[in-house]
């Protein structure tokens, strides 16, 4: 089954690829190997999900910070490789959970991305992964992921 005709089924979309905030490129592809620069929890070109986990924010809104993320990376991934349709395998997942002291759930935040792959993907989306907890992240963002896929 198309990747892109399942996300329909979810009844997800992709927004706009988001835009780099600084000096870098949105992904860099070498061989069949695509990275995807950090991507944060934007909305219509608004950070959607700011705070520390833990203190402003729940787990539950993590996973949904970490969903959103994680549907920009995947815009990002289209705009680069024209379909999702190409995606061989999702090879690496790496997030980073703006953390209050104390907090160590940043397993559970970044499942919110993990799942979503694995809804969407299949056995394609099964990944290896990093979780860490960050004291800041950019922009004062909950979460940011980066994306490490195979393509054809």
């Amino acid at each position: 089954m198309s990747f892109e005709v399942r996300m329909k089924e979810l009844g997800l979309e992709l927004p706009a690829a988001p835009k780099p905030v600084a000096t870098y490129v949105p992904a860099v592809r070498t061989g069949d190997l695509l990275f995807v620069s950090g991507v944060l929890p934007m909305q219509q070109g608004q950070l959607a999900w700011s705070g520390k986990l833990g203190r402003e924010l729940r787990v539950e809104q993590g996973v949904e910070a970490s969903r959103t993320a994680l549907l920009n990376a995947l815009a990002i991934v289209k705009q680069e490789i024209g379909t999702l349709d190409r995606i061989v395998r999702i090879v690496k997942v790496v997030g980073h959970v703006a953390s209050a002291e104390g907090f160590t759930d940043q397993p559970q935040v970044l499942n919110g991305a993990s799942d979503l792959l694995v809804s969407i993907f299949g056995d394609t989306g099964r990944h290896a992964r990093v979780a860490v907890g960050a004291a800041e992240l950019p922009r004062g963002a909950a979460v940011e992921i980066e994306l490490i896929l195979q393509v054809a």
